[in-house]
């Protein structure tokens, strides 16, 4: 369309609107009422456009317009009607494009070396009346020799575009007159992969019927079944099934036809294949099951399909369990089926499956309480979850989350109050180091008897101390070219976010512990401040008795039923003592 600017429709208005001052006025009036401006500017306007249009072609007129004589003339005057255009095209495209059969029958009588030339698209003839569904010009073209399996550049045939149409006369026509129904695009797919993926079953019919391979591989190692199963087209893989294609092909990548479905969450599929036999202990390249994908997936009801075909050794050959998938995704529901199935709660993750988290993670425990999923956490835990087993204790996470839930269901459980990290070693229990930053925290671990006795054993006492070194504050990371120092409770406390805390944090500790020693480091801190002068008199010794003789019962007790004050066969004032509710 031509376009004009700004100030073309500008002078337009005003060529319109304005009238002429050295013209005369008219000796008669006019036949008919004076022009509006509107119209004057419009009329304008399309003279214009039509004065710019380009010629338009005689010929693709002729065959727009279906005038197979203009074309005859054209011919029986010498014009050359075999000459492509710039895009390649000859008439004889043109009028298969249009789907004019009587101009495509006298192109073809007047040229039939040129039946099978092709644009710069690679598109023939029959090409172009496939894809317009031109029936007529099809029949026309195949009758007049045309060949049926020219591809495009995509290495797509006339019966690939007619699967991909779902045009079942087109296909029906092209197999009549041989066309391969096992040819393959550039991908691979052949006309058969095409029509399942549209669950076209009168196509897939007619496909077999002419010879079309059910096991047919694209690129990928995939079969129309695969195709079938993975885009839950059930009647087509039914269909493919009657005709003895394979229920447990695999692609390239060792995933079934069963994975595909599960991965997708075709539920009735994944049941069709498993009452036709599909193996489901068929793992993938990752060594995964369709068990595990349903699990990570979270449908319950594939995963209760899968439960009793699914092979306990086959599990425990890939490297996790599908308790992990569960858990990671917060698919509560699966988990209690796989836990009601007495999967093993404490199956650790496979060397090389942990070492794609970063905090090494191996049990699902530590999963549901990196989730901050107290139901998961309880879930597991009463199915028998050891809270120790990872390198940071789920515990110590649950501190981090600042879940007061979570920590109480470990530490019921098991969990070790004074837990550490091997692999970055502190001379005082890690469960301390993370609870630094929120007092009432500290205070609660504390009251349930972790010892808070290391935190004063510095290996420097009064003497200087060296520089505090620069430390990752990500745990994981464990030292590689030498065995890690081990990390002084006077260290921790000088790192700058937590320094201005640590008169507080060494006052709630020293209610926990009897006669210490400061060490010079420790000192400093609590010099820095002079509302802290109390807490240094506060850590003299001796300590009072009382104090002393609380600490020596809470011992003899155990930390392990510290927690359980309330049900001991105690006086009422002793218990609210020990629980620091009575410091008379």
């Amino acid at each position: 369309m031509t376009r004009f600017s700004y100030a073309e429709y500008f002078s337009l208005f005003h060529s319109c609107s304005a009238p002429s001052r050295s013209s005369a006025p008219p000796e008669n009036p006019p036949a008919r009422p004076p022009m509006g401006l509107f119209q004057g500017v419009m009329q304008k306007y399309n003279s214009l456009k039509t004065s710019q249009l380009p010629a338009v072609d005689p010929v693709l007129k002729a065959i727009k317009e279906g005038d197979k004589e203009g074309l005859e003339a054209m011919i029986k005057d010498g014009k050359n009607l075999a000459e492509p255009n710039g895009e390649g095209w000859l008439p004889l495209h043109e009028a298969a494009y249009y789907g004019q059969l009587g101009c495509l029958q006298v192109l073809q009588r007047a040229y039939p070396g040129a039946l099978d030339q092709r644009t710069l698209q690679e598109e023939t003839a029959l090409y172009l009346a496939t894809c317009r569904s031109h029936l007529d010009c099809v029949l026309s073209l195949l009758q007049a020799g045309a060949e049926p399996d020219i591809s495009n550049k995509s290495r797509e045939t006339p019966l690939y575009k007619a699967c991909e149409r779902k045009n079942a006369e087109a296909v029906r026509i092209l197999v009549q007159h041989r066309a391969d129904t096992n040819h393959r695009c550039n991908r691979g797919w052949t006309a058969l992969h095409e029509s399942v993926s549209r669950n076209d079953l009168e196509v897939m019919e007619i496909l077999v019927g002419g010879g079309a391979k059910v096991e047919a591989k694209n690129a990928y190692g995939i079969t129309p079944l695969f195709v079938a199963a993975q885009s839950g087209q059930l009647e087509a893989l039914r269909f493919l099934a009657k005709h003895g294609a394979d229920i447990n092909t695999q692609a390239s990548d060792s995933a079934s036809a069963l994975y595909e479905a599960c991965k997708n969450e075709h539920e009735d599929v994944v049941a069709f294949l498993l009452s036709q036999g599909a193996d489901a202990n068929k793992a993938n390249k990752d060594g995964l099951l369709p068990l595990h994908i349903a699990s990570r997936k979270g449908n319950y009801r594939i995963v209760q399909m899968l439960l009793p075909v699914t092979s306990r050794t086959r599990v425990r050959r890939s490297g996790v369990s599908p308790l992990h998938l569960a858990a990671e995704r917060n698919h509560d529901a699966v988990l209690e089926a796989l836990l009601d199935a007495r999967f093993d709660v404490n199956t650790p993750l496979a060397p090389e499956r942990a070492r794609l988290y970063e905090d090494r993670r191996t049990s699902a425990l530590y999963f549901a309480v990196v989730n901050n999923n107290v139901y998961a956490t309880e879930l597991l835990l009463l199915a028998g979850a050891d809270p120790n087993r990872d390198i940071i204790n789920p515990l110590l996470v649950a501190i981090r989350h600042g879940c007061l839930r979570t920590m109480q269901l470990l530490l019921d459980h098991g969990a070790n109050i004074d837990a550490y990290i091997t692999t970055h070693p502190t001379s005082f229990p890690a469960t301390i180091m993370f609870a630094m930053k929120c007092l009432s925290l500290l205070k609660f671990l504390m009251d349930l008897g972790c010892n808070g006795e290391p935190c004063f054993s510095c290996l420097y006492g009064n003497g200087p101390h060296p520089p505090t070194p620069q430390r990752s504050g990500r745990f994981y990371e464990a030292p590689v070219d030498k065995e890690p120092s081990v990390v002084q409770f006077c260290e921790v406390l000088s790192a700058p976010e937590v320094s201005r805390w640590a008169g507080p944090i060494i006052d709630v500790l020293l209610d926990y512990v009897g006669n210490v020693q400061l060490c010079s480091r420790l000192k400093e801190h609590i010099d820095s401040f002079e509302d802290w002068a109390i807490i240094k008199e506060k850590a003299e010794p001796p300590r009072p008795l009382a104090h002393l003789c609380r600490l020596q019962v809470r011992k003899a007790i155990g930390k392990y039923r510290i927690k359980l004050l309330d049900t001991l066969p105690l006086p009422g004032r002793l218990i609210r003592y020990l629980k620091y509710e009575n410091t008379q």
